[in-house]
């Protein structure tokens, strides 16, 4: 029978409370100090246990030798997922990479792309002409991040066909599919996740294969297309060598595995790093397109949360001012360097409403709201602030369960140059490398070919060539 409909998944939302009842000007904070600005579709045959009903937004848990307990949780809202922090006994490679990252990228046979290999670094730009897929790799990217944070597959791919190879035949049975995958280097050495998905006649995930250093640690695969569940196999190597159960055809199973083994036996404990490792460098991407249209009117202020099109920038700002001045400071100074005109900091106005009106100061001459300023330049700033504040601030599911120092964030942008000049990208570039060096925060975009041009001659800045 087909698998059920996933319910819908309500978009990131901050919570709001009202603000200030009288109009207030925020002093505009200093530029003074200065910016950082350093050098056929095939299927895969994998297999896990039946699916559970829960109530939306109850966490699950499984317990682990000694008592303690392996955290799962499955919010209802956005970034839900399981992950948990690896068991003492998991095991590590020496020279490993210190936090999770996702390190490769593999469209197999996924919309236009068909046998692709990307290398992932610190900072990655796709550039290409029109139609040479840039779009399709970052999205493969999110997909794969989706699915990691726990969402269902028809939530994640609305309109499957769409990423059916044109040149993909139906088998006997009317189905076509996609395939696509990555590896995430991190404590556990790399690990390789490869999924395929049918696409027609209906939606399910029909293998999936996780492995680490070419061993095997699990595989799904459809056995009965009656049933809305694979078969799943992992590795135990106790005195079963394998754990065999099916897991819903609609969920990654790579994502479920810490609530199905129980770490007991030296396999299970490298099936379980491996696959927490993997949740948590898929988990850590922040996808971010700023769209100015969005950022210019006055917002509520609230927690300060930045949303994926940084419409609530003055929010954000408002928040930044008051509680990380310095990051507040730096963002000032890097104002200055991509903005017209002098810049002498950022202030937040404080309406009789409640909302705040983020303004650039200009010294002695009247400040500028930012609604005021060119796409360009508001794309510049949205884009800088996501750089320089931390992963509490995005609006995104954060991976409690594992430290901060322990996580790499990712952002993600599609057009990261749109409407830049060739001074704000110059500035945006030398930024972006200062902010990556230290390995807590990765990007990956998508340039035009002059933004292209310019990256290849920093350090630091891989450039990705795709062809149509």
């Amino acid at each position: 029978m087909p698998a059920p409909a996933p319910a819908g998944r309500p978009e990131p939302a901050s919570t709001r409370r009202p603000g200030p009842t009288s109009a207030r000007t925020s002093a505009p904070t200093s530029a003074s100090a200065p910016a950082h600005t350093p050098a056929s579709t095939r299927t895969p045959a994998p297999t896990s246990p039946g699916r559970e009903t829960r109530p939306e937004g109850e966490g699950r848990a499984v317990a682990r030798p000694g008592g303690e307990g392996r955290a799962v949780g499955r919010p209802g809202g956005a970034g839900r997922g399981a992950v948990a922090r690896p068991g003492g006994e998991a095991p590590a490679v020496a020279g490993a990479v210190a936090r999770p990252v996702v390190s490769e990228l593999r469209l197999s046979a996924y919309a236009g792309r068909r046998r692709a290999v990307h290398a992932l670094g610190p900072v990655t730009l796709f550039a290409g002409p029109s139609g040479s897929g840039k779009s399709t790799v970052l999205h493969a990217y999110e997909a794969l991040a989706r699915l990691g944070a726990g969402e269902p597959l028809g939530e994640v791919f609305p309109d499957p066909a769409a990423y059916v190879p044109d040149s993909a035949r139906p088998d006997a049975q009317g189905r076509r599919g996609f395939s696509l995958g990555c590896t995430v280097d991190g404590p556990a050495g790399p690990v390789r996740l490869d999924l395929a998905v049918q696409a027609e006649p209906e939606l399910r995930i029909v293998g999936e294969r996780l492995t680490r250093h070419g061993r095997t640690l699990l595989t799904t695969a459809l056995r009965d297309p009656g049933r809305s569940t694979v078969q799943a196999a992992w590795l135990t190597a106790g005195s079963t060598p394998v754990t065999r159960a099916p897991l819903p055809d609609d969920l990654l199973g790579t994502a479920l595995l810490p609530l199905r083994v129980a770490g007991a036996t030296a396999g299970q404990r490298e099936v379980l790093a491996a696959a927490e490792q993997t949740v948590v460098g898929l988990r850590s991407l922040f996808p971010c397109t700023p769209e100015p249209a969005k950022m210019r009117a006055p917002v509520l202020a609230g927690e300060g949360r930045l949303l994926r099109d940084c419409a609530n920038l003055a929010e954000v700002l408002h928040r930044t001012h008051n509680a990380c001045p310095r990051r507040h400071q730096r963002l000032a100074a890097v104002a200055a360097a991509g903005c017209a005109g002098p810049v002498t900091g950022i202030g937040v106005r404080e309406l009789p409403d409640g909302t705040v009106q983020a303004l650039l100061g200009r010294g002695a001459r009247p400040a500028t709201p930012l609604d005021r300023l060119g796409d360009g330049e508001l794309r510049y700033l949205a884009l800088a602030l996501t750089l320089l504040t931390g992963p509490g601030v995005y609006a995104m599911d954060r991976i409690a369960e594992v430290p901060e120092a322990m996580q790499c964030l990712t952002l993600l942008t599609d057009d990261l140059d749109r409407g830049l000049d060739a001074r704000q990208v110059g500035a945006l570039l030398d930024l972006t490398a200062g902010i990556t060096a230290d390995g807590h925060m990765r990007l990956v975009g998508a340039v035009g070919e002059a933004t292209a041009a310019q990256a290849r001659r920093m350090p630091g800045v891989a450039v990705v060539d795709l062809t149509p």
